[in-house]
C-alpha cells in the first residue's frame, strides 16, 4: 500500500485498520451521546465560501504568529494525552511539526517527557491541568519552563463524564504479563502495529512522565487522572495565579462563553482557545466554531483568539480564520496520521491542511491568510451563538473578585 494518503478521512480509515480496537476507541473518545463531537464537524459543513473569479493568483502566504511564535501556517498541534499509538509518540509529532514549521502542544498526560519533546521542537507549549496542590503545580510549571517551553496552555474544561453510547474502550493501568496476555487477541489481530513496537524494542508506555513531581517516579495514567479528578476545581483567582507564576504567555483552553472570555482577559491570559475539548467534555455543548465569531468580537482586540475542534481539512482552517481565529489547533487529525504512518503520517496530515488552505486562498483570490475576513464566508442565519453575554457594560469590566461571584 502506498503510505501516502490524500485526506484526513483516509488517515482515519488506515488508523482504524492498523490499531487494536481499544487503542482506536481511545482516539475516537467523545462523551455520552456524542452530540458535541458530531456538531464540531457538522458545523463546518454549514459554512460556505464566497469566491472571486478574478484577482491575484501569485504565491500565497500562509504564515502567521501565535504568542510570539512564527508559524508557516495557522495551525498548531493540540495537546492530547498518552500517544501510545506509535512507539515515538509525541516526539514523532514534535518532529513532524518542526519539519513543517508549526508549534507543538504537549499534554500533561503525554507519554514522553517534555525535555525530549522540546529537543525535537523548540516551539513547544506545555499544557497544564489544575491537578494536585499548588506546590505540585508550581513544580510542573518550573520544570516546563526550565525545559524551554515557550508558553503554557491551561486547560480547565472537564466534567469527567465516562459513559459513551458506543462503548468506552478498555484501557489497562499498566502492561504487565497478565495484561498483555489478556489483550493478546486484539494485538495479534493487528500485526503491523505490533511489529512497529517489536522493532522499537519497547512496549506502550502508560505512564505520565510530565505529572511526576521532583525526583519522584512517573505516575501511571490512571493514578494521575484520579488525582486530577480529586482536585478541587480552580476559580478565576487561580487562573490569575497561574498567569502570575508562569514566565511567559498563557493560553486558556476551553472557553465557549463571552463572560468567561472577558474574565480570562482580566485574569491576565494572552490568548484563549475557543474549544469544547473535542467533544470530550460536557456533551450538548455546541460546536466551537459557532461560538467563535462572538468571542472574537468580544476580546479579539485585546488577546489572541484560537479555535480547537472539528478541523479535518484546510478549508476548515480558512473558515475559522475568516470568523476571527488567529489560528487553529488540531487533535484527532494528526493522531490518525501518527497511527497510520508515524512521523511521516503526521507530516502527511499537515501537508493536506496546507494544500487545502492554499486552494481556498486561491479560490478566494487572497494572497495572504491574514487577508481573509467574514466577507469570504457564507454564514447561515442562526449559526453564530452568543453564549454568556454580560447584560451590562459593568459586567464586562468586572474585577476578578466580582467575576468569581457572578453566575457562570
Amino acid at each position: 500500500m502506498n503510505p501516502w494518503f490524500e485526506t484526513v478521512a483516509e488517515a482515519q480509515r488506515r488508523a482504524k485498520k492498523r490499531l487494536p480496537k481499544s487503542v482506536y476507541g481511545a482516539l475516537i473518545a467523545g462523551s455520552e451521546r456524542g452530540q458535541t463531537i458530531e456538531d464540531n464537524q457538522k458545523a463546518f459543513t454549514e459554512l460556505g465560501f464566497a469566491p472571486h473569479v478574478a484577482g491575484p493568483i501569485g504565491e500565497r502566504d500562509q504564515s502567521t504568529t501565535v504568542l510570539g511564535q512564527q508559524l508557516s501556517m495557522p495551525v498548531l498541534i493540540s495537546p492530547t494525552g498518552v500517544q501510545a499509538v506509535h512507539p515515538d509518540g509525541e516526539v514523532a509529532v514534535a518532529r513532524a511539526a518542526a519539519a513543517r514549521g508549526i508549534a507543538m502542544g504537549l499534554s500533561s498526560f503525554a507519554s514522553k517527557p517534555i525535555e525530549e519533546v522540546v529537543a525535537a521542537n523548540p516551539a513547544t507549549f506545555f499544557q497544564l491541568y489544575w491537578c494536585g496542590s499548588k506546590d505540585q503545580i508550581l513544580q510542573r510549571m518550573a520544570r516546563a519552563n526550565a525545559a524551554g517551553a515557550v508558553g503554557l496552555i491551561l486547560t480547565l474544561d472537564w466534567s469527567f463524564s465516562h459513559g459513551r453510547d458506543w462503548g468506552s474502550p478498555v484501557i489497562p493501568e499498566k502492561l504487565d504479563l497478565r495484561t498483555m496476555l489478556k489483550f493478546a487477541p486484539q494485538t495479534l489481530a493487528r500485526p503491523r502495529w505490533l511489529a512497529t513496537y517489536v522493532r522499537s524494542g519497547r512496549i506502550p508506555d502508560l505512564t505520565a512522565p510530565n505529572m511526576a513531581v521532583g525526583d519522584g517516579p512517573a505516575p501511571g495514567f490512571f493514578g494521575a487522572y484520579g488525582e486530577w479528578m480529586g482536585t478541587q476545581a480552580p476559580d478565576w483567582a487561580d487562573v490569575r495565579w497561574v498567569c502570575a507564576h508562569w514566565d511567559g504567555p498563557v493560553l486558556l483552553k476551553g472557553v465557549m462563553r463571552v463572560d468567561d472570555a472577558l474574565r480570562a482577559v482580566d485574569a491576565g491570559v494572552a490568548a484563549i482557545s475557543v474549544s469544547n475539548h473535542g467533544g470530550n467534555n460536557l456533551d450538548g455543548t455546541p460546536a466551537a466554531i459557532r461560538a467563535l465569531p462572538v468571542l472574537a468580537d468580544a476580546v479579539g482586540s485585546q488577546i489572541e483568539v484560537l479555535l480547537d475542534g472539528g478541523i479535518r481539512r484546510g478549508s476548515d482552517v480558512v473558515k475559522a480564520v475568516a470568523l476571527g481565529a488567529r489560528a487553529v489547533l488540531i487533535g484527532r487529525a494528526y493522531l490518525w496520521g501518527l497511527a497510520a504512518n508515524g512521523q511521516a503520517g503526521v507530516e502527511n496530515v499537515l501537508d493536506i491542511l496546507r494544500g487545502g488552505i492554499d486552494s481556498a486562498l486561491l479560490g478566494l483570490r487572497k494572497t495572504r491568510i491574514s487577508d481573509v475576513d467574514r466577507s469570504d464566508v457564507v454564514v447561515p442565519a442562526g449559526f453564530e451563538l452568543a453564549l454568556g453575554v454580560p447584560e451590562t457594560a459593568g459586567a464586562a469590566s468586572a474585577s476578578g473578585e466580582r467575576a468569581e461571584a457572578a453566575p457562570a
